[in-house]
């Protein structure tokens, strides 16, 4: 039958009927959008009644659509009439799951359109059905995407780096826009009739060249975990330094991650250094509640001699709390 093919565009299926004359049922060719076959049936008994299903398949099975869209039927010729559906939004998985009644007689050539506002995938498992087609969080994700790609390509190549970092073994190349955005030291050295201002260049000589990378690489969006790891001691002084308020709370969740008898006490007093109180409690717990102070005992004796006395205040006031008699 040369009037079963549905033709599509973008998310519209139109199928177009020549002629339905005394047949009571027509089924479509099947046609893809989404990731499924669909097809269309009209019948006749009291109404016309037109039903949109996916085809049965192992990916409709699993993956069934919930779909949201519009029916529409019209006839064909100088006097045209169309006939608009609700909007549904159903799960579909068998013919009976939508079927519109259309209080009409359609006779020889009519169209039938399908306009999908929304196709989305349905857990089998429960949660939220995923959607098929681009979202705005989508297109946001591309976006950013792309945006890193370029800023990474504008550190690596210098494409119109304005200022030149000096570093304790070597220079780095950069830009003002980028680094005043990160951090407000920043934006204010070149802000303000400095000399970093003048001559576009800064000195952060208390960080390896390899390290300072790693604080840029940060920066422009493009840094590894493997990087991250290797520098964030590094990173976590540079961040405190220029107030980069969001690379110092990454940094302390990393160092959280590891402790361990061998870091501990460096951990508590780079804790101490720079103010991080979610680590400093976390080193303290390590130490006096689950009792690896014990571990450290060779250690603990080179590290009050350097300590502040407001840090040994503190682990003594967590040494009463976790031995208080009961």
């Amino acid at each position: 039958m040369g009037d079963t093919k549905v033709e599509t565009i973008s998310r519209l299926a139109q199928w177009r009927i020549e002629n339905f004359g005394p047949c009571s049922f027509k089924k479509s060719d099947p046609f893809k959008l989404g990731i499924w076959n669909w097809h269309l049936s009209i019948e006749r008994n009291r109404y016309l009644s037109v039903r949109l299903f996916p085809e049965l398949s192992r990916v409709s099975k699993e993956q069934p659509p919930v779909a949201k869209f519009i029916l529409r039927v019209s006839n064909v010729g100088p006097n045209r009439r169309s006939y608009i559906s609700p909007v549904y939004e159903k799960l579909l998985r068998t013919t009976d799951d939508c079927v519109w009644h259309v209080d009409s007689s359609f006779h020889g050539r009519f169209t039938i359109d399908v306009e999908f506002l929304d196709l989305k995938i349905c857990p089998l498992n429960g949660g939220e059905a995923s959607p098929v087609w681009p979202t705005d969080a989508t297109m946001q994700s591309i976006s950013t995407q792309t945006t890193l790609k370029c800023l990474s390509r504008m550190l690596e190549e210098s494409i119109l780096s304005d200022v030149i970092i000096h570093t304790g073994d070597g220079t780095l190349s950069a830009h003002k826009a980028i680094l005043s955005a990160s951090s407000t030291v920043f934006k204010s050295m070149f802000h303000h009739d400095l000399k970093e201002k003048e001559s576009s260049t800064i000195h952060i000589e208390d960080m390896s060249r390899e390290s300072c990378m790693a604080l840029l690489s940060y920066l422009y969006g493009n840094i590894t975990q493997e990087e991250f790891w290797k520098h964030r001691l590094a990173l976590l002084g540079a961040a405190n330094k220029y107030d980069i308020t969001d690379l110092k709370a990454a940094c302390e969740e990393s160092l959280m991650e590891d402790i361990n008898s061998g870091n501990v006490l460096e951990r508590l007093q780079e804790a101490w250094l720079y103010q991080l109180e979610k680590l400093k409690k976390g080193c303290l717990m390590y130490l006096f509640d689950f009792g690896k102070i014990y571990d450290v005992r060779d250690e603990i004796s080179s590290f009050f001699r350097q300590a502040d006395r407001e840090l040994m205040l503190e682990m003594f006031q967590e040494v009463l709390s976790v031995w208080k008699p009961v």
